[in-house]
């Protein structure tokens, strides 16, 4: 059953609890991203607000929550850290920039009705991609997480100045993001039903720094500003436009790729289909409006929409009620965030990236497939040291292949090429003693299933045979679609025997493949007569017109064996 997000309120109380506690685990959530991407505390709490209110109103998707998430704050780390070097002074208004046109990409791409193309691609890609989203997350918070300023220079950067790092630890705050960590990780299951964990890690480490650590100079996230963003104008400059416009088409992708694949889990809770396109839409708008307003890109966010459901969300008027509150949180709570040790938030990151990463599969992916596994790895190499677009480019490009490449030897074993009752073809009885009258002379090529372009090397190789026999019976009655290759084989199968003066019969041309043969001229070099639907009648007609040409077909191969 696919729904929309129309707004009722039958569900009011289950809507507002599950608003309610989205937004209390989104809080810590967002300002985490918001200090990880270098926009600050206040661009990651506005994202969250902006974000999942256009979305929960405009999108297709009722449960889903939308705010910064981990794969979307990598690639706005990077799009800030590339934008600022090149342009100091206009650097971060161009990074809103980027989210804004990144949105207008989403929204073209569900205006276009794109969406169910979004996510059609292997899992061993998707894998590699959301495990890579991860390391880099991690590697990212090694600094923070060590008490440290961020080294700059990406990750190549990050791990470059690992030895300092190390070396420079500062014990106060590495011990308040190992408190963090251990909070997540070990808070009983008990507590985690009554207060979320990355809330309890929060308040927990901003209290242990306050009251253990008073007089350090522990780096905390300092006072955010509150009251209304100002409104960001797009910016950016000749040199450095088509570096922006190929940020907005990364960051647009991922968030369109991790909106649809949460909307997918909001589907198996909720045992409803959401509508991909409108989807998209909503993600778009959101970020458009994220971007004029100062906010960090965002997308459906997988732990929030669970948690909205299963705490009682169904309307889109959750996602509204968690907009409201953290627009409340943000307005006028905005100096009890001062005090949060940066460490905290780098604790509370570094632990997002470890769940990002796809452990389940990095376990078993070489006992399923070790080319899956292959594929898995380069692409988890490729996004952490190279680019996100080539690890995603690459990967599908070679998992395309070998899977094209293995339908393809699948199917050209449906290519089949007989001059008498073989095996290699299911014939009936009439149909098999056509072929043993015709001696050889008539060819039945048959061809079943799919022809993908993969398949057209089969059908040369097979039409060969067409060479010692005087007539084809080409036969496609179980061919439900033909691509452009292998028409052009058929094509040229059927020219080489029209030009040698053999008759050709087809059998089963309708649908798709008659319009594709009309358009191609194929069918106005052969007869009307000679385009039947049954196989019998075709090798009827085919017997007939060798036999009437007055030498029968074994005195004619005599005759070419002694000249």
């Amino acid at each position: 059953m696919q729904v929309t997000n129309q707004i009722h309120f039958r569900n009011l109380q289950g809507d507002i609890f599950g608003g309610l506690t989205a937004a209390i685990i989104a809080l810590p959530m967002a300002l985490a991203f918001g200090v990880a991407s270098g926009a600050g505390a206040a661009a990651g709490l506005w994202g969250a607000v902006l974000v999942g209110f256009f979305a929960a109103l405009f999108g297709g998707t009722p449960t889903l929550i939308s705010e910064p998430t981990g794969p979307m704050t990598v690639v706005m780390t990077a799009v800030i850290a590339h934008l600022t070097a090149s342009n100091p002074e206009n650097g971060m208004a161009m990074a809103f920039t980027v989210v804004m046109m990144a949105g207008v990409f989403q929204m073209i791409l569900g205006a276009l009705r794109l969406g169910r193309y979004v996510t059609l691609m292997p899992y061993t890609v998707i894998s590699g991609f959301m495990s890579g989203i991860g390391i880099i997350l991690i590697i990212l918070q090694l600094a923070p997480f060590l008490g440290q300023a961020n080294p700059g220079g990406g990750v190549v950067g990050t791990l470059r100045a690992v030895p300092g790092l190390l070396a420079n630890v500062n014990p106060p705050e590495t011990s308040l993001a190992l408190l963090t960590v251990a909070i997540l990780l070990f808070t009983p299951g008990q507590i985690r039903k009554i207060v979320p964990p990355q809330l309890l890690a929060l308040v927990t480490g901003t209290i242990v720094s306050l009251v253990f650590f008073p007089g350090l100079d522990i780096r905390r996230i300092g006072e955010i500003p509150m009251g209304l963003p100002s409104m960001q104008m797009p910016t950016f400059t000749p040199d450095q436009l088509q570096l922006m416009v190929v940020d907005a088409v990364v960051l647009g992708m991922l968030g369109c790729i991790d909106a649809l694949l949460t909307s997918v889990v909001a589907d198996s809770l909720t045992r409803t289909e959401h509508d991909s396109n409108k989807e998209l839409i909503g993600q778009g708008l959101g970020n458009l409006v994220s971007g004029l307003f100062g906010g960090i890109a965002g997308a459906g966010a997988t732990m929030g929409t669970v948690v909205n459901i299963q705490t009682g969300g169904r309307t889109a008027f959750s996602g509204l009620t968690r907009a409201f509150i953290l627009f409340i949180v943000v307005l006028w709570a905005g100096s009890l965030t001062s005090v949060i040790p940066m460490a905290v938030l780098a604790g509370i990151a570094l632990k997002v990236g470890i769940d990002i990463i796809d452990w389940s599969f990095l376990k078993r992916a070489h006992e399923i497939s070790w080319k899956a596994a292959l594929i898995m790895y380069g692409v988890i190499a490729l996004t952490v040291l190279v680019d996100l677009i080539a690890a995603v480019g690459v990967g599908v490009f070679v998992a395309n292949i070998l899977t094209i490449d293995r339908l393809s030897q699948l199917q050209a074993q449906s290519v089949n090429a007989v001059t008498d009752a073989d095996d290699a073809i299911d014939l009936n009885e009439t149909e098999r003693n056509l072929l043993e009258q015709a001696d050889g002379q008539v060819l039945l090529f048959h061809l079943s299933g799919p022809m993908i372009f993969g398949v057209a090397k089969a059908i040369n190789r097979e039409h060969n045979a067409a060479k010692s026999c005087d007539a084809v019976v080409l036969d496609l009655s179980d061919v439900p679609h033909i691509g452009v290759t292998s028409s052009l084989a058929v094509e040229n199968a059927i020219s080489e025997a029209l030009d040698s003066d053999r008759h050709v019969f087809l059998v089963g041309v309708s649908g798709q493949i008659r319009r594709r043969f009309e358009r191609m001229g194929i069918l106005s070099r052969i007869p009307t007569s000679n385009c039947v639907v049954s196989r019998v009648e075709a090798l009827q007609q085919a017997v007939s017109t060798v036999s009437s040409n007055g030498v029968t077909p074994t005195v004619e191969r005599m005759e070419q064996a002694f000249g």
